[in-house]
């Protein structure tokens, strides 16, 4: 959500189909992690993270998507994420309408925010798969992914990866939009 606001309040054509490019990354990247983790659920009936541990075992393909989305959630290189944030920064960077402290001070806040993410995700995604309390049960069919999951989580990864490699594809949908916006808004 901040790089959305950030996006728009740069005022810039780059920041606003970036934060365009970050509401469709978003969700996607939620969409997903939201469905991994009601199958989560669904396979061990646990919500809390310390009651958790050692799932990455009995539920490696989970694990897998859940990990790809988890980095794709950090805008790793090559997801959708990252295009989003590195066009967001680019806005807030050259817009002309803060001066250079405002702009050092937003970027920091960004850099700052991006860093707690990372955190947060990592430190829950470890105590999910490989926490320290193992989870054990006695029917292990319990954990199979079946193919709907799988192709779910197929399904919502490829436009992922899609827009992470050819950003062009979705920014040629809204560059004449933003440009209007903006020439009718704020460069009468």
């Amino acid at each position: 959500m901040g790089f959305i606001l950030k996006g728009i309040a740069s005022i810039t054509d780059t920041g606003l189909n970036g934060a365009i490019l970050q509401i469709i990354s978003h969700g996607f990247i939620g969409a997903a992690l939201f469905f991994l983790a009601g199958t989560s659920y669904d396979r061990i009936r646990l919500v809390y993270l310390d009651e958790m541990g050692g799932v990455a075992i009995p539920m490696p393909k989970i694990f897998t998507m859940f990990s790809s989305f988890s980095m794709a959630s950090l805008a790793l290189p090559g997801m959708s994420g990252f295009v989003a944030e590195v066009l967001v920064f680019l806005g807030i960077i050259t817009s002309q309408k803060y001066l250079l402290m405002p702009k050092i001070a937003i970027t920091f806040v960004m850099a700052i925010g991006m860093i707690l993410t990372l955190i947060y995700l990592l430190s829950m995604s470890r105590q999910i798969f490989y926490g320290y309390k193992l989870f054990n049960t006695p029917n292990s069919y319990v954990f199979y992914s079946g193919p709907c999951e799988l192709f779910v989580s197929i399904s919502i990864f490829i436009p992922v990866i899609g827009i992470g490699m050819y950003p062009d594809f979705v920014l040629s949908l809204s560059v004449d939009k933003v440009e209007g916006i903006l020439y009718n808004y704020f460069y009468r």
